[in-house]
Formats: structure tokens, sequence, C-alpha cells
């Protein structure tokens, strides 16, 4: 049977260049490390992070080398300043993967968020945009890209695309990242794409909408069509999701731009509220024919980058509030909250969300190696 990687942090970090010239006085190791259990416990900044390390000695000890003691709030603000992102990114992946395996042909949502608090005028430095890969299924971040301040999403979202291992996945996009550009990177990776598709992509949108307008008004007669529903109520509504998959159509405009397109999807919305109906429609794109509940669950399934990533960094990590600004303090901040965040999302010993899991870990060691070494 093959051999399992290892889950000690020291061996995923071992390749990690340390930016630092002169001589060492505290082991990258332990910077990375403290910084890492420090970020899973609750602190948001450097000074948290420092005071953590110092209330955590003893414990830390443990598994690291402290015998010149705990770096300043300077120092972890210095050195993770100067780590490049992407190594940084890379060794953390590589953990995280280590102790939570990828499965094939999951569902990997793509989608953007700004650090809001992050631009310092007196540098005319702007607020960081990113782009990040969720796997929807393990609720993993699987990397992120700093999106050029001169650029888009659009320009970013293949560089994010080279760096990741989603072959066999099912890469999920809004309609920002429905380009041509984008939907080859996906299938050069021997990934599938589902795109959405909005105005900016004014023939194709026309076609798809139409054709599937069309068809409704026959009944799907003499059109093979895959179709799911789903009923949900609660918080004083009512909703009802249909969902629609057909082969591409032959004469469907635009078509023969689009790298390997197999599928055209349909979503509807219908929702109650207050007995006011409320409809919304989405068209996609599909390189791959999915049955009705298949794409459902891939349309639903995108969604939760910014219900399980972007609004529990913001709400339970404070992201938005951040302020660093020095070097690469930001970026290789904002991958730490990443980090802790999956693996506090893929622990399960504990049945409390994630603020709270935060807490536990704070308070009980037994607990946060649990979490450090997926237990």
């Amino acid at each position: 049977m093959p051999k399992k990687p290892s889950a000690r942090i020291r061996d995923h970090f071992a390749d990690l260049t340390d930016p630092r010239r002169r001589k060492v006085l505290y082991p990258l190791i332990n910077i990375v490390t403290i910084a890492i259990c420090a970020v899973i416990c609750g602190a948001d900044d450097f000074v948290s992070i420092a005071a953590y390390g110092r209330k955590k000695r003893k414990w830390l000890s443990q598994f690291l080398d402290l015998t010149r003691g705990i770096p300043s709030h300077d120092r972890f603000n210095a050195v993770l300043g100067a780590i490049k992102p992407a190594e940084f990114e890379s060794c953390l992946l590589s953990w995280i993967t280590a102790l939570h395996e990828i499965t094939d042909g999951q569902v990997v949502a793509i989608d953007g968020k700004t650090l809001r608090r992050s631009f310092d005028a007196a540098s005319s430095k702007s607020a960081i945009h990113m782009v990040s890969a969720w796997a929807t299924a393990n609720q993993i971040s699987l990397g992120q890209v700093v999106v050029d301040q001169k650029s888009n999403e659009i320009t970013a979202i293949p560089k994010l695309l080279q760096i990741l291992e989603i072959s066999g996945c099912l890469v999920t996009i809004d309609a920002m990242g429905c380009q041509t550009e984008i939907a080859q990177a996906i299938v050069d990776a021997k990934a599938h794409y589902v795109l959405a598709v909005k105005s900016n992509q004014p023939t194709l949108f026309d076609g798809i909408s139409w054709f599937f307008l069309k068809q409704r008004e026959k009944g799907f007669a003499r059109t093979p069509v895959s179709r799911y529903e789903t009923r949900e109520r609660g918080h004083g509504r009512e909703e009802t999701r249909s969902y629609f998959v057909c082969a591409v159509p032959r004469d469907l405009p635009d078509r023969k731009r689009w790298p390997k397109l197999a599928a055209i999807g349909w979503a509807i919305s219908d929702t109650v509220r207050g007995g006011k109906h409320c409809y919304e429609m989405r068209y996609y794109i599909l390189s791959k024919k999915l049955s009705a509940r298949k794409f459902a669950a891939a349309v639903r399934g995108h969604w939760s980058i910014e219900n399980r990533l972007h609004w529990q960094l913001d709400v339970t990590f404070q992201e938005d509030q951040s302020r660093l600004r020095r070097g690469h303090a930001d970026t290789n901040f904002s991958l730490l909250r990443r980090t802790a965040l999956s693996l506090l999302k893929n622990n399960h010993t504990l049945k409390v969300g994630v603020k709270n899991k935060r807490l536990a870990a704070g308070w009980d060691d037994s607990y946060l190696q649990q979490v450090l070494f997926g237990q």
C-alpha cells in the first residue's frame, strides 16, 4: 500500500526560503508554526501572534527549539512580510492535502474577494483583491492569487489555474470568468467547467436563453432534457429551484469558440416571500454533460465559496478589518487565515461553529493538536 504522506509541519516547510540574510536568531520553522497555531486559536494580527507564543511557550517547546525564546511581533511582521507568498502557499497546501485528501471529481469553486482595509493612501497602495479556489466537498482552500492593480479577475484566474492540481475536477466560475481563454485553461488542466453566462457574452447568452425558453414552451417535446427540482421552506420564504440540462444545440450561436462545449444548463429560482414571487434565471455552459441533479449540486456548491470561505474570513477572522500592509505580510496572513479555516472546518470532533472551534483550540491544547494533525 502507498505510504501516507507525513503530517509533520516541519516536513512540508523544509524547502521554504528563509528571507533573512543576517545571522538567524529564531528558526524559520518556529515563526511559521507559532503563526499557524496562533491564527487557528484566534490571533488576527502580529501582536496577538507574539502574545500567543509567549503564553504557550511551554506547550510549543514540545515541538520546537525555543531556547532563543519567542520572536517579537515586529520580528513576525518582518519575516512573514518577506517570505515569498507563492512558496508559502505551496508549503501550506502540501501540508493540508497530506492531512485531508482532495477527492477526485469534486467541485472547485473560483471567485474573487477584496481585503477592503488593506489599502494605504500614503503609499498609494490599493486594496488587495484576491482570486481563490475552494474545494467545496473537502472545504479546503486550494490556492489564491493576488489580482494585479492594473488588471482584473479575467487575467488572474488563468494564473491561479496554473498552480492548481484540478485534474478530474469540475470547476465553477461566475460570469466574470466566462471567457474562452479561461475555459481553455481548465480543459488543458484535464478538468471540466461549469461557467455562468450573462450579458458579457451577449451572443452566447441570447442563444442559450432563446433555446431554453422556446423548448420550455414546447414542453421539451422533441428535445432530450435532464430535469431536477428542489423545494425549501424557512425564514419566512418558500423557494422552488428547477434545473435543466440539454446537449449543446448544433445551431447555438458562438458554440465553436468554446473548447469541449458539451451541454448548456438552466437554473430557475422561484422565491415566495410575503405572498410576492421573485424569479431568477441563470444560464450556464458545461464541458461535460451532467445530470440535472449533479448540475444543481455544482451550481449550489459554487456559492459555498461565499458562505463558507469569504463570509467566515470576514466574520470569524475579521479579514476585512485587517490593516496589514508591509511587504507580503497582507498576502501571507491571508494565506494563514485560509489555512486555519480549512483545518478547523475539516475537524469534526466538536459540533460547533468555526468561531467556537477557534476558542476551543486556544483553551484546549489537545484539541489544537487534533486540528493540526488531522486526528
